[in-house]
């Protein structure tokens, strides 16, 4: 169950679009004062000043009772003496953990941040986005306590730098409109803001309304001497020359920008008024602009998944399998990252491309049944079902046949997402990689060229040739900066990062680690984002404690025992309070193992799930070698061997351009070494 918090407003909690019982107004402020905490621990004798002027006797007692309560609503299945995940115990007292989009303020936050480094196209609807989160004053309920007054003044102040950086960007778009009514209500509340009044003052001269803009100069005059007993400030008292001057400074931009917004507006607006509301051709036109929605970033990306299904769905309801199949196959958006970022909106979107392939006529268009199987092929990345590869080798026949590019670009998208049947598959997905990049330059296809350059990335990192990914690294860097695709930074920096965890350097790795994973809050990709940090900071602290048992050498005694010569580097340290997402499973061994609970380690290590068929297949399988070797499973170190053989050539994770845990052949050596050994096992190289 994911929970989410709101305290823009007053203090909420939800899950799954259902508000959560919170019970009492205490229960309410521990939630919100652990909220301000940020995730860190907040002691018991800080939350009993904060909740009670002057606690009474049992106070400690009444704020785990209110703890107890809240981990009842938050966790509710939790087994009743396995360890909370959300609202934890640590030290002396207690922090919430929740997942870095799942605070309301954060989000905002995050948005707002992310609106500063965008061009203006981009910034504005992450500006509406944010703004869009506010519900009424931050922490609503909790005005006059004092734990609450900064984060509550903070969050205010930002919230009204924003509509104001709101206003700016719809001037620098040539909205000057837009900005008006906005800018009016936001003034009635607060007059002593002189920046808003001359933005509203520039809006309304822009829209040729010179009599209003003087007219609200004279009323800033007035509310600043009576309200503060000011004048106005210099550059509302400029703007008052220049536009009685007319000045041509104050025109809109004739810029690229606001021609391309202005464009825009009327083009939409022309559209609207002449395609009838009940037009096929509407929903055509909408899968369109929901695909180049996609690959703008965070908020673009959230929302063509938020719409794309309600497209399909609305297709289907004309009865007409061509529509439909015109409708899934549009969306044709590379894809790079071999996990869902929605698994029920990927099987939703699978079912309605089989549906659409049985209704179709026997000669319907060869064309449109490629790109429904490529669909198809793509929605099924990290399947084990057979339908996926047998769609996408159909789907490739069918656009080499077709010698469409366009086509034989998607299809290719869908074989290399079903290119991870078993380990070892880089080259195969390196020749993928290699075709997508000359196809795509030579026909103008340059989302594919970013994702043909990003594939052989991957590829040449797994296969330890740096030196090609790099210069991948750097054409994705230039494309991106070149087309405006913001998410391609997003894996460059992550490959960044594992070319310094690669060279034994783990400090920087780690700060570049987590400095990428910043990045990745708000970028819409949750497939991607769920447990990857913690999971790279795993793979490091493995790869780091690997090369210091190798540069001291093994002594006498297996892990967790003694040797006197000091080269036992000890367990690796992790914490399950982090949000591990799907890698759950494979960090709880070594969280036994660092309690000294072998025997319950061993247990999670027999319980593991086989390890998705996607880009950390490889890493999931020399993580449970490490742990086999450490308990000294035998069964499980003759399954990684048997799944591992057949990369021994490679780097284990590093095919994914993300993390990795070195040398799959040092891996086997260790295994080998451990069952020729079976009386006591072997530590890792």
């Amino acid at each position: 169950m994911r929970v989410a918090f709101g305290v823009l407003g007053p203090t909420v909690a939800e899950s799954d679009g259902r508000a959560l019982a919170l019970k009492g107004p205490r229960h309410r402020a521990v939630l919100a004062r652990l909220v301000v905490a940020r995730r860190r621990v907040v002691p018991v004798t800080h939350l009993v000043g904060d909740l009670w002027t002057d606690p009474p006797p049992g106070a400690v007692g009444a704020v785990q009772t209110f703890v107890a309560a809240l981990r009842r609503v938050l966790e509710p299945d939790r087994p009743s003496r396995a360890p909370a995940r959300l609202l934890v115990t640590d030290g002396p007292g207690y922090a919430l953990r929740p997942e870095p989009d799942a605070v309301d303020a954060w989000c905002f936050e995050t948005a707002v941040g992310a609106a500063a480094r965008l061009p203006a196209t981009q910034a504005l609807p992450r500006l509406e986005e944010a703004l869009a989160l506010w519900r009424g004053p931050a922490y609503a309920e909790f005005e006059e306590e004092d734990w609450a007054r900064g984060e509550r003044s903070r969050l205010a102040e930002l919230r009204l730098q924003a509509v104001e950086r709101r206003a700016r960007t719809q001037l620098d778009l040539g909205l000057a409109a837009e900005a008006v009514p906005d800018l009016d209500v936001h003034l009635a509340a607060h007059p002593w803001r002189e920046d808003a009044w001359r933005l509203l003052t520039l809006a309304l001269y822009r829209q040729g309304r010179q009599g209003d803009a003087l007219g609200v100069l004279r009323r800033a005059r007035a509310v600043l001497a009576d309200q503060l007993g000011v004048d106005p400030g210099p550059r509302l008292r400029r703007l008052e020359a220049d536009i009685l001057a007319q000045d041509p400074g104050l025109d809109p931009p004739a810029g690229p920008t606001a021609t391309a917004a202005r464009l825009w507006t009327r083009t939409a607006a022309a559209y609207d008024r002449t395609v009838a509301a009940g037009a096929r051709a509407r929903l055509e036109t909408t899968v369109s602009l929901i695909r180049n929605l996609a690959v703008t970033g965070g908020g673009g990306l959230a929302a063509a998944r938020q719409h794309r299904m309600e497209a399909v769905a609305a297709a289907e309801e004309f009865g007409d399998p061509d529509l439909t199949a015109r409708v899934i196959g549009a969306y044709d958006v590379p894809a790079i990252w071999t996990r869902s970022d929605d698994p029920e909106l990927a099987r939703r979107i699978v079912e309605a491309a089989e549906r659409a392939l049985t209704a179709s006529p026997g000669d319907a268009h060869e064309a449109a049944r490629c790109r429904l199987l490529a669909t198809i092929a793509l929605e099924t990345r990290g399947s084990r079902a057979p339908r996926g590869p047998q769609a996408a080798r159909e789907a490739e026949e069918i656009a080499r046949r077709l010698d469409d590019p366009a086509l034989l670009a998607f299809a290719l998208n869908g074989a290399f997402m079903q290119s991870f049947t078993r380990a070892g598959l880089a080259p195969r997905r390196d020749a993928i990689g290699a075709e997508l990049v000359e196809l795509a330059a030579r026909h103008d296809l340059v989302t594919y060229e970013v994702l043909g350059h990003l594939i052989r990335l991957q590829a040449r990192g797994a296969l330890a040739d740096f030196a090609t990914a790099d210069r991948h690294a750097a054409a994705v860097d230039r494309l991106a900066e070149r087309h405006e695709l913001p998410l391609a930074g997003v894996f460059t920096q992550w490959y960044r990062a594992l070319r310094l965890a690669a060279s034994g350097q783990p400090a920087g790795a780690e700060t570049a680690y987590r400095d990428a994973a910043a990045r990745l809050d708000g970028a819409g990709m949750p497939g991607l984002e769920r447990g990857l940090l913690p999971l790279a900071l795993l793979c490091l602290r493995v790869q780091h404690r690997r090369r210091t048992w190798s540069d001291t050498g093994p002594g006498d005694t297996g892990p967790g025992g003694s040797d006197p010569g000091g080269s036992d580097p000890g367990p690796v340290e992790i914490d399950l309070g982090a949000d591990w997402g799907p890698y759950r499973p494979w960090a709880m061994p070594f969280a036994l193992l660092a309690s000294g609970r072998r025997a319950e380690a061993r247990a999670a290590l027999r319980a593991l799930p086989e390890p998705p068929r996607d880009l950390m297949y490889e890493a999931c399988c020399c993580l449970e070698a490490v742990v086999a070797l450490e308990v000294g499973d035998r069964d499980v170190l003759e399954r990684a061997r048997t799944r591992l053989l057949p990369a021994a050539g490679e780097l284990a994770g590093a095919g994914s351009g993300l993390i990795t845990l070195g040398p799959v052949e040092a891996h086997l050596a260790d295994i080998t070494t451990a069952l020729r050994a079976p009386t006591s096992p072997v530590p890792p190289r």
